[in-house]
């Protein structure tokens, strides 16, 4: 089982449904620690839109870091992550439970090279379920691994881009916009409106599960 150049035949599925799920700031918060990594190193984040690049100042004068120190910084704290980032509210007692009726996996956008370091880190938090590290587009991959089952399979994932790209490669999915209330994430593009928005783990896990009830239907957001 393959998606492009992407190897995913090591990964096997049981006949029960499939949840996949995004790490950075969906499993493991990721701008909150990495702000603080870069106070460690001279620097700050400013908040002005929804990238790291163009956002990070020299803590001394203000003077915007360049690209490519940028991307230096980026690839340093994933080198060091473990050092750093810890499991957002409820997500780990919450996969634990939703792992009794379905397979999960996670699938994350970030270089595979750091892929031991957040292998270790999530075993360390009791997360161990299979991860594919990946910088490509996730809809084929989620397409692959799901293929022509006809189980039930979640999406959860804190970009739009991601549950687009999902929701153009397979079908019947329920797709979960699930993202941190942080400064950054207020400038995240908004999801298109057959994407369902989860406020936390909690109401995500009782999406899922309705889900999982209904076969195929997605639920509506439950009015606040």
């Amino acid at each position: 089982m393959t998606s492009g150049e992407f190897d995913i035949s090591h990964i096997r599925l049981g006949e029960r449904p499939l949840i996949v799920c995004d790490v950075d700031d969906v499993v493991l918060q990721f701008i909150g620690p990495f702000q603080l990594f870069l106070q460690s190193q001279g620097h700050a984040f400013l908040p002005r839109s929804f990238r790291l690049h163009g956002n990070i100042v020299s803590q001394a004068d203000g003077a915007e870091i360049e690209d490519q120190e940028v991307s230096r910084l980026i690839e340093e704290f994933f080198e060091a992550q473990e050092l750093w980032q810890t499991p957002l509210d409820r997500v780990v007692e919450t996969l634990d439970r939703l792992s009794e009726e379905a397979d999960i996996l996670f699938l994350t956008a970030m270089p595979p090279r750091f892929q031991d370091q957040r292998r270790r880190l999530l075993d360390r938090m009791g997360l161990l379920f299979p991860l594919l590290a990946t910088e490509q587009p996730k809809g084929p991959i989620v397409h692959a691994l799901h293929a022509s089952r006809s189980l039930p399979v979640v999406f959860i994932d804190d970009m739009a881009r991601n549950l687009h790209s999902v929701r153009d490669h397979v079908a019947d999915c329920l797709l979960i916009h699930l993202m941190p209330n942080s400064p950054v994430h207020r400038f995240a593009p908004a999801a298109a409106d057959d994407i369902t928005c989860a406020s936390d783990w909690t109401h995500a896990a009782a999406l899922i599960e309705a889900h999982f009830v209904s076969g195929t239907v997605r639920c509506a957001v439950p009015a606040a």
